[in-house]
């Protein structure tokens, strides 16, 4: 008995990886086993990425925090724990877009914490 191959499973299987492959350039977007590895590496840094952003957008709300901060005389640290000591529960997102696109909410909240 002839061994049965599942050819319509393999082409699709392929033609996924090349899908996902594609603008990649040279080997990688048209050759199996080159594609195959790249998009899996590609995968690899897209789960990383999605990882390193919550990090790097963590530390740039942080910055303008500092910033704000810092104009009415605080640093970062002592902001942050005259929050926590009057009990505002404002996260570092909304801080830190107060800080840059409405000084004046944000010096009112400095100035509830002073």
């Amino acid at each position: 008995m002839p061994r049965s191959v599942n050819s319509v499973a393999s082409r699709a299987r392929r033609k996924k990886i090349f899908k996902q492959a594609k603008g990649f350039f040279g080997r990688r977007k048209n050759v199996w086993t080159v594609a195959k590895n790249a998009v899996e590496k590609a995968m690899q840094y897209a789960y990383r990425g999605r990882k390193e952003k919550k990090r790097n957008f963590r530390a740039l709300w942080i910055t303008r925090i500092n910033a704000g901060a810092r104009e009415h005389g605080m640093s970062y640290s002592q902001f942050m724990g005259a929050l926590k000591k009057n009990n505002i529960e404002l996260n570092r997102k909304v801080l830190a877009d107060l800080a840059m696109n409405h000084p004046e909410a944000f010096k009112a909240v400095v100035d509830q914490v002073k």
